[in-house]
């Protein structure tokens, strides 16, 4: 009798820790490279809840090469982007969405996850609505202050939208406030190699430039103008996108790359930064606590989201936020300048505004939403 207990424990336990670990997620989102890279900041916690992580995006978007960098199986499925001015491509997009909605299903029925995290993106509502046909619990985030065109759409099939901002929780039926994704990587590098990755050969303080992950020619151009004046206080790091280098211009101290998968690095060497507004880079310069100056997208060609993250921000006092229409070789230097001798007086404000990673914390709410 002895033995038959001991038996039926075992067979017990196993099947629950079968259970468990068969668990699976799917992870969707997509169309820029911001509706994918947080889910790299989770995947460290999701491994530890799921034993099978499935990826649904586009065929031929940025989050397919960022996701299989990461050997997550990838699945595609049919998507299109709405033109926020009159395109004709737009009618098209009842049936591309119905097509991937079927696909999305397709996969859905195939691999039949516990539960569907998404990161925003029209890339992501395919997924969402078939999951939703199908009773999958569904787990959204949204990173900026305003929710996003396809959150907003995605928010009445999902059980829980996460936010980065406290206020935009309270815009939401069923938003809970969490914080950012940000990625560990970032706040683990050795200086010394991150110095010798980028071999700036004097003691200067760096001055990093992002201009988004296509650049900005506008950014670029002024930078470049403002050249002469900014080389005299510091090294210039130039992240300036893809085919905007400028071979023209030959300065020891200025170094200009089109893009870099070691971010973190840039991060680790420079002393201010210039930057868009996109809220994972916004989120991670304020982790890093370094002084920024915030060009962000102009609403002409965006739903005007950078700006009001910025302006957030900057009524904290935590950055200092020059509109494009008013960037000049003269505000880009004078901006630049300041918020650099202003960083000392940022870091009470730093302290008393604390920006973290919520990576642990999303993963766990995921995780309660597929036991249920």
């Amino acid at each position: 009798m002895r033995l038959f207990y001991i038996l039926l424990l075992y067979n017990f336990n196993s099947c629950y820790a079968y259970k468990y670990y068969m668990s699976s997620i799917v992870l969707t989102g997509g169309g820029t490279a911001g509706h994918c890279i947080p889910h790299l900041a989770i995947l460290p916690y999701l491994k530890t809840h799921f034993d099978k992580i499935y990826y649904i995006g586009s065929k031929n978007g940025i989050e397919k090469e960022i996701i299989e960098k990461e050997k997550i199986t990838y699945f595609s499925v049919p998507c299109c982007k709405l033109k926020r001015k009159f395109d004709f491509s737009n009618l098209k997009i009842p049936f591309v969405l119905l097509s991937g909605i079927i696909s999305a299903g397709e996969i859905l029925d195939k691999i039949k996850p516990d539960v569907i995290f998404s990161k925003g993106g029209y890339v992501s509502i395919p997924t969402v609505i078939a999951g939703k046909n199908r009773n999958i619990p569904i787990v959204a985030h949204e990173s900026d202050f305003t929710v996003g065109l396809a959150n907003k759409i995605s928010q009445k099939f999902c059980n829980k939208i996460l936010t980065s901002f406290p206020e935009t929780a309270k815009t939401i039926k069923n938003g809970e406030y969490v914080g950012p994704p940000i990625r560990s990587e970032i706040f683990n590098v050795n200086k010394t190699l991150a110095e010798n990755t980028f071999s700036f050969k004097n003691k200067k303080p760096v001055l990093l430039v992002l201009g988004g992950s296509q650049g900005s020619k506008k950014i670029n151009q002024v930078v470049r103008e403002c050249l002469p004046e900014l080389l005299k206080k510091f090294n210039v790091l130039h992240v300036c996108g893809k085919g905007n280098l400028d071979n023209s211009i030959i300065e020891k101290n200025y170094l200009q790359i089109e893009y870099t998968h070691e971010i973190e690095k840039a991060y680790a060497v420079c002393s201010v930064c210039v930057s868009r507004a996109g809220s994972n880079v916004l989120f991670e310069l304020l982790a890093l606590k370094i002084p920024c100056v915030l060009i962000p997208l102009p609403k002409d060609q965006s739903r005007g989201d950078q700006l009001v993250n910025a302006l957030y921000f900057q009524k904290l006092g935590l950055v200092s936020v020059l509109e494009q229409n008013a960037i000049t070789p003269y505000s880009l230097y004078n901006y630049v300048t300041c918020a650099y001798e202003n960083r000392h007086n940022l870091e009470h404000l730093f302290a008393r505004f604390p920006v973290t990673d919520k990576s642990r914390q999303i993963s766990r709410i995921i995780y309660e939403q597929a036991k249920k």
